[in-house]
């Protein structure tokens, strides 16, 4: 069995042993935030490692670092292999990848005249939310703290610095006895929790929100936007307001990390049946299976991992 300690990292084109994957206190994106990222899940399947949905976080990374004009210096090519030998390094078929550019070390100043970094880290497990939250459901407030406005900071790049609204967010639910907690946009209505997509469902219809929201258009997310149209569902997507949740007959959370986790309870006020909703746990169970291998339909989101190490990284 696989140590529950990452042992490798690849780090500027070289794979290194944890302890030795480093940077400088003088980097940038340290003092700044001058950095983007992703969450990406590899499943165990009965052929082995698969990465889910590996081109389209590839293709928001690279998206996001053009946001902020951060040059990529590695091809996508080379980052999927990178990647790939990670996994294959640490032993973990099933784990949580964190692949990271940040601009490192030259100057402090707000330019950010600063040459790029590279690095992908792996853990065996990072989620969001229990076995038992993921049937029973989880505690949920409406945080003090508002999600940032897209014409502030884009909400559409995943960005190191952004998350200091997630952080705020979460510490002020847990603080409260609460799960995890809802911000709202700079209209008042609700833009995500503090790092998922919001899909409520009410008449049997889904409903979800979008860019307009001030939310990062989760990959997650779509996956479940596809799913929920191939179960035959109408999905529908504009404003969630605060009040659409509380008359919800199911509201689930989206997200790498977050998977699909129900929500039980907002400010005391129970959600449905007060546990996972049946379409909720249909369209959880699909996507299980999708990420696993076991549904064709989705077979194309799944790049496995070759289990032969060809990779030539120092």
């Amino acid at each position: 069995m696989a140590s529950e300690s990452p042992k490798w990292t690849w780090l500027n084109g070289k794979m290194l042993r944890r302890d030795d994957a480093l940077t400088n206190v003088w980097a940038h994106g340290l003092h700044y935030g001058t950095g983007v990222f992703e969450g990406i899940r590899s499943y165990d399947t009965a052929e082995g490692p698969a990465i889910f949905r590996m081109d389209a976080h590839l293709d928001r990374l690279f998206a996001s670092a053009a946001v902020y004009g951060i040059p990529m210096p590695y091809s996508r090519e080379l980052l999927t292999e990178a990647t790939h030998e990670v996994i294959r390094r640490n032993g973990w078929p099933d784990c949580y990848l964190r692949p990271i550019c940040f601009l490192g070390t030259n100057t402090l100043g707000i330019r950010a005249e600063c040459p790029p970094e590279v690095a992908i880290l792996a853990v065996p497990a990072l989620r969001h939310g229990t076995a038992e939250e993921m049937t029973r459901g989880i505690r949920t407030t409406i945080s003090q703290w508002l999600k940032f406005d897209t014409r502030a900071i884009p909400s559409t790049a995943k960005a190191a610095g952004q998350y200091l609204n997630s952080v705020l967010a979460a510490r002020d639910a847990a603080a409260r006895g609460f799960d995890d907690a809802f911000l709202l946009n700079a209209q008042g209505n609700i833009a995500e929790a503090s790092v998922s997509n919001v899909f409520f469902i009410r008449d049997g219809v889904v409903y979800t929100n979008d860019e307009k929201s001030s939310i990062l258009l989760g990959i997650t997310r779509d996956s479940v936007i596809q799913i929920a149209r191939a179960l035959g569902y109408e999905v529908r997507i504009g404003d969630i307001r605060r009040e659409d949740l509380m008359r919800a007959e199911e509201i689930f959370l989206t997200g790498t990390a977050t998977e699909i986790l129900p929500v039980r309870e907002i400010d005391g006020t129970i959600v449905g049946r007060g546990s996972r909703g049946p379409i909720t746990e249909r369209i959880y169970d699909t996507f299980v299976a999708a990420a696993r291998g076991k549904d064709a339909r989705f077979r194309h989101w799944l790049d496995f991992v070759p289990q032969l190490q060809t990779a030539h990284f120092s």
